[in-house]
């Protein structure tokens, strides 16, 4: 390599931080190593390696805290209010790795619950799916769904832990109209287990319903940290306005 397209110092030490964040190697909430550490680490001034941080926070990977140093953001996330999310599609905006995990898969005839949250006249089988999605190794929410079977049939063979329930849906059921509820609460012991949060951190919870003219095809309850996820909505004038 010659020395005109030889990183800088200032380029080497951005890409190792950046890529420990990105990585998950330096989870959220990991605090950095003081400046004057990271100088002697890398053999350079103090200056340079605060002009890399200041990169960092500009790029919104790190928070700094007066007089307790610097530490990875939790990556923040923007919804549509109005739109069926791609949970895989948020991350990856991001500039994150995407990752899925399956926590429960239970075919079962519906509960009083679970037909309320259908909206079923009577009870009949359905399939309750509970995952995680991930953003650099790290929990990004939990996805809490109900797909009903006597609409959807081909969700009873389908092996969900290769792809995520939500984009299957999106890529073979037609749907004609949704439904959002959006609330706070605080995490209760199960969730905040499964986001790595303290119990009572307040999340964004969206409950969505979703319809293929009048059967309903799926419910779903997707709970972000609440610090980290927010929702957007465009709008124009209602008539007469």
């Amino acid at each position: 390599m010659t020395s005109a397209t030889r990183p800088s110092l200032h380029q080497t030490i951005l890409a190792d931080l950046r890529g420990r964040i990105l990585s998950g190697e330096w989870p959220p909430g990991t605090q950095l190593p003081f400046e004057q550490a990271l100088a002697a680490q890398f053999g350079c001034s103090r200056m340079t390696v605060n002009k890399v941080m200041g990169e960092l926070v500009s790029a919104g990977l790190i928070e700094r805290r007066r007089k307790a140093g610097s530490f990875v953001r939790r990556p923040q996330s923007y919804s549509a209010v109005m739109e069926i999310a791609d949970i895989r599609r948020e991350v990856e905006t991001l500039g994150l790795a995407y990752g899925f995990e399956m926590m429960r898969l239970e075919r079962r005839e519906a509960s009083g619950d679970d037909q309320t949250r259908l909206g079923l006249a009577e009870p009949h089988p359905v399939l309750s799916i509970l995952c995680r999605h991930f953003a650099a190794r790290q929990p990004f929410c939990l996805e809490n769904r109900l797909i009903d079977l006597a609409v959807v049939p081909d969700a009873a063979e389908t092996d969900f832990a290769a792809e995520p329930p939500g984009a299957w849906l999106m890529a073979r059921v037609p749907w004609t109209s949704a439904e959002h509820t959006i609330r706070a609460a605080g995490a209760n012991a199960a969730t905040a287990s499964a986001l790595l949060l303290d119990p009572g951190t307040p999340c964004l919870v969206i409950d969505r319903r979703t319809w293929n003219s009048e059967a309903s095809v799926t419910a779903v309850e997707i709970t972000y940290p609440g610090e980290a996820h927010e929702l957007v909505a465009r709008f124009t004038p209602s008539p007469g306005s």
